[in-house]
């Protein structure tokens, strides 16, 4: 939210909550055997999940559970505002960097089945391999550092602490002039 608060106040564009959530394996809760986004898209990993052998009890309770908590998210975020309307326009989705791109493939996908005119993918520091995945998805992908090796997002920010349910509030709330 930080990086999307900054974009959209720079475009001067709306800005709008689109939640996502890792499928984390059980265990190594970083590793993503999938992703969930609103409105019920989910994305699946199916060569972690082959080469770990997830069964499918597991996916389906880890999809249970981050759902929940997406929503909570959601009805947190959003409070009484309807989320902004993104059939027939562009949409920008931003976020903080991308590793494996499975989260941002679920909001693509999820944004795509909102027919979205056109879906811009936008990240301060990705994977290049992983950019070169979602421009398959996305009409546009911007990643303004691709660095070789990437090893992880976190690497790339002096200050990578996760943003809490307040901060993403206050953000908002600022925005819209709350």
């Amino acid at each position: 939210m930080p990086v999307a608060f900054e974009v959209a106040r720079g475009l001067q564009a709306p800005l709008d909550v689109f939640l996502v959530r890792k499928l984390g394996v059980s265990g190594h809760r970083e590793l993503a055997l999938g992703a969930i986004a609103s409105g019920g898209t989910r994305v699946l990993n199916e060569e972690v999940i082959a080469a770990l052998e997830i069964e499918a009890a597991e996916i389906e309770a880890t999809t249970a559970r981050e759902a929940t908590e997406l929503s909570r998210r959601e009805r947190l975020y959003r409070g009484d505002r309807a989320p902004l309307e993104l059939a027939g326009r562009t949409v920008m989705v931003v976020d903080d960097g991308l590793a494996t791109g499975a989260t941002m493939r679920a909001a693509v996908l999820a944004i795509r089945a909102q027919q979205a005119a056109r879906i811009v993918v936008a990240v301060p520091v990705a994977a290049p391999a992983t950019c070169a995945r979602l421009a398959e998805l996305a009409d546009r992908v911007l990643c303004a550092h691709t660095p070789e090796p990437f090893r992880a997002v976190s690497l790339w920010y002096r200050d990578f602490a996760a943003t809490n349910d307040a901060e993403v509030r206050t953000l908002l709330e600022e925005f819209h002039g709350i």
